[in-house]
């Protein structure tokens, strides 16, 4: 049974948020805090109240010395965070204290991180198509391996037996975990492949490519069962939201599209007035928190990220 959200009876929320531009926002596993990463070289996290009321607080991570390029909130542990940076480092911060607990240096401009979804491992993608993965007890590398093509974006699948990596070839390759042995190499797009992301349900992964299409692809049978066309140029960022039912999928194109996944039909569209860098729907309520390119009318980025979802006061 399909709940529908009213989604035309609700709005967006603007937080003020850096002094540059934002390049990713995550929830945690409660869905009561969200973390924003930027070229200002810090993180914020932020208390989101799921109402919306509530003066806001936050807290700033600071200590990086480049663009806080990607971050992931540990999916067991509400108040724990990592955060991948062009500095060549990967950190570990209590979000309580904002305190930095654990600090990894790599061999490259790190662009790309997600927590197996247990909580034991972090991968880490960087410029040089490396990928390292680490043990978060000890917070050092057990693996590591170079690809001899672009690698965009990294995911484990539900269970953490599968690790999926989006490559500029236009396929996304299947390991086995942990081996990292290959399994498959789907044929996804017919040009590169940027961003993934894994349904909440299990049941399918998404995939987003620069020839403007999203495909859904079911897990257990490796097949593509519908794309979605809505959006005209490539696709930055794509997020399922906690029930499974609807996938946000953001490029250049000035606004967000939400659509039904069981159907593949656009059920609302958000304007947004700048290229979207990172969509995610919060893991409780059906909150989506986004954050692109924004400019002021002085040309100089405003670094807001914005949430969807409350409803309008009436």
């Amino acid at each position: 049974m399909e709940e529908m959200i009213p989604f035309k009876n609700l709005q967006s929320r603007e937080y003020q948020a850096h002094k540059k531009k934002v390049h990713s926002v995550a929830w945690n596993c409660t869905g009561t805090k969200l973390a924003s990463g930027s070229v200002d070289q810090t993180a914020r996290v932020w208390h989101i109240e799921s109402h919306g009321h509530g003066k806001v607080k936050d807290i700033e991570l600071k200590g990086h010395t480049d663009s806080v390029d990607q971050l992931c909130w540990d999916p067991k542990h509400a108040d724990l965070i990592a955060t991948a940076s062009g500095d060549k480092t990967v950190r570990l911060w209590d979000a309580r204290s904002g305190k930095c607990s654990q600090q990894a240096e790599l061999s490259g401009e790190n662009i790309n991180i997600t927590y197996k979804p247990d909580g034991t491992h972090i991968a880490v993608g960087n410029r040089d198509d490396e990928l390292t993965i680490l043990d978060v007890r000890k917070f050092k590398p057990i693996h590591k391996r170079k690809f001899n093509y672009e690698v965009n974006e990294i995911a484990w699948n539900m269970t953490g037996d599968m690790f999926f990596l989006t490559t500029g070839n236009g396929t996304v390759e299947v390991l086995t975990y942990p081996s990292l042995r290959p399994l498959d190499t789907l044929m996804a797009h017919t040009a590169g492949c940027y961003c993934i992301a894994i349904d909440p349900i299990g049941r399918y992964f998404a995939v987003g490519s620069a020839d403007s299409l999203v495909s859904l692809w079911d897990i257990s049978e490796m097949l593509c069962v519908r794309t979605f066309t809505k959006l005209e140029w490539p696709v930055r960022t794509i997020s399922f939201n906690h029930s499974g039912e609807y996938i946000a999928s953001a490029s250049e194109d000035l606004f967000i599209d939400i659509a039904n996944v069981q159907t593949g039909r656009t059920v609302h569209q958000i304007p947004c007035r700048a290229a979207m860098n990172s969509v995610e729907w919060n893991p409780k309520y059906n909150l989506l928190a986004y954050a692109g390119d924004d400019k002021n009318k002085y040309q100089a980025d405003e670094g807001v990220f914005r949430i969807f979802g409350f409803e309008s006061a009436t």
